[in-house]
């Protein structure tokens, strides 16, 4: 049992490993960043605007707007110069505003999909040959959601780019193995700097949590445990996995529906 221990707590080690983290300036992302900077990563977040404070001890942010593709060679190429490789992406670059799915335009829809899909398929492509010709080879994980995989109201173009994400995650573990690992993450609702805009105030937040079955909305700590697991030697036959992390489901809304 302790040499099992001892173990997994080498699994975890990531001195000496490179880790990107797209939009790891806030929330989610800086949860994400900080668990690989925890364990030793040396880590490199980006986001449209740099940061006015710092992220966090040994992490190091730079502007990137993932939404260009030339901005991200730009990019993926001075991290691979500075530091010569990159062990792990994190594709977590996304969001977007609530919208009448009948009346948003055609900018906005594309807008979306930019920035949740086609960012992430671009990092995927900058950061392949830099894994492929490592010997350790590398892992890509892509942040997408549990709107991709039930109905999302209000959410039309961020649901369909992160469904399709979860296709992309699919395809690229079968292309790009086996030096390149793909997998996702599907967190469910998470308590960031920016949920009272999504869940109301305190007592909001409380009610949502009571609907899930763990009790509480999840951590971004708890979303960057996830990612730890898929990209350490724990994982090493796990790819074109999506890991969904919502603390038990959502409750139906039959059963309320019964019993009111």
């Amino acid at each position: 049992m302790l040499l099992a221990m001892a173990g997994e707590r080498d699994a975890l080690d990531f001195s000496g490993r490179v880790v990107l983290v797209t939009g790891g300036t806030t929330g989610v992302g800086r949860g994400i960043a900080l668990r690989f900077a925890a364990h030793g990563a040396r880590v490199v977040v980006c986001g449209r605007h740099r940061p006015e404070v710092e992220v966090g001890p040994g992490i190091e942010a730079v502007e990137c707007d993932v939404r260009q593709p030339e901005a991200v060679e730009a990019m993926v190429g001075e991290m691979s110069g500075r530091y010569g490789r990159i062990d792990v992406a994190v594709n977590n670059a996304g969001g977007g505003p609530p919208a009448d799915s009948a009346s948003a335009s055609p900018r906005f829809t594309e807008s979306v999909i930019r920035l949740n899909l086609l960012g992430a398929i671009w990092v995927a492509q900058a950061v392949h040959p830099v894994m492929a010709d490592q010997e350790t080879g590398g892992s890509i994980i892509n942040i997408a959601s549990l709107s991709a995989l039930r109905p999302s109201p209000g959410a039309l173009a961020y649901a369909a780019a992160k469904a399709g994400l979860l296709a992309v995650t699919q395809t690229l573990a079968m292309e790009w193995a086996p030096s390149v690992r793909v997998n996702a993450v599907s967190p469910g609702p998470v308590h960031t700097e920016k949920s009272h805009l999504f869940y109301g105030d305190g007592d909001g937040l409380a009610r949502v949590g009571a609907t899930i079955p763990m009790g509480r909305l999840a951590e971004p700590g708890d979303v960057g445990d996830a990612c730890l697991f898929l990209a350490s030697p724990l994982a090493a036959y796990v790819s074109g996995a999506n890991l969904v992390v919502h603390g038990g489901g959502e409750r139906p809304p039959y059963i309320g529906a019964a019993t009111d």
